[in-house]
């Protein structure tokens, strides 16, 4: 479904009427691309940001049901921002 330079992301299950009963992702990362592991961890010990996160994507979800690309652009900003001080508190864990 979509590709980098770095990652692939293959998905089944997006049609244009919508979603089909089953939907899988299967992401390929190059070794060393862990910055959605930074995103988690600063996620599962600051619980008032992923309340916010939880917060944002169940406002995107229904303006951008079937536009994934869309959603995910929306969130992005939020994304990233949580992600680099993710990475500046764990910095060499992963």
């Amino acid at each position: 479904m979509s590709e980098t330079e770095k990652r692939i992301s293959f998905n089944k299950g997006y049609t244009l009427h919508g979603f089909a009963e089953r939907v899988f992702h299967l992401h390929l990362r190059f070794e060393g691309d862990n910055e959605e592991l930074y995103f988690r961890d600063y996620l599962k010990t600051h619980f008032d940001v992923a309340r916010e996160y939880e917060r944002l994507k169940l406002s995107l979800c229904k303006s951008y049901r079937h536009d994934r690309d869309g959603y995910t652009d929306k969130k992005t900003c939020f994304v990233m921002k949580y992600t680099e001080i993710g990475k500046s508190i764990y910095k060499g864990r992963y």
